[in-house]
């Protein structure tokens, strides 16, 4: 199992800056995949990047350029940059986690969720 605890939403205007952060409660190298997922409201959520096997990373295209995921091993972090926002950037954010051993296959944790609005 895995716990994930998100931080670092909040309210900041169009073209501004935000980190979010994402605290596992194990190592990350254990982890298959990690990334950040966004729902706004009455939409379905999204994928927005992602890293999976360590190495391969995938975001959403209109975030391509502007938001960047990296990882802390020893801190157990999972970070989401996110730079030059828009106000459809304003959603959720979640922290996602898939885990996969031989005897239970594929299993995915999700943290409690960040609100990031971006307004003026």
């Amino acid at each position: 199992q895995v716990q994930l605890v998100e931080s670092g939403g909040g309210l900041v205007q169009p073209g501004g800056s935000l980190r979010l952060s994402c605290a596992a409660s194990r190592s990350i190298n254990s982890i298959y995949a990690v990334g950040w997922y966004r729902q706004a409201p009455g939409k379905q959520r999204e994928l927005v990047a992602r890293i999976t096997g360590g190495s391969d990373t995938n975001y959403e295209d209109s975030v391509l350029g502007r938001f960047t995921i990296s990882r802390d091993y020893a801190k157990n972090t999972v970070y989401l940059q996110m730079n030059s926002l828009k106000p459809e950037d304003t959603a959720v954010y979640y922290c996602h986690a898939r885990v996969i051993t031989p005897l239970t296959g594929a299993n995915d944790y999700w943290g409690q969720g960040t609100q990031v609005t971006v307004s003026s």
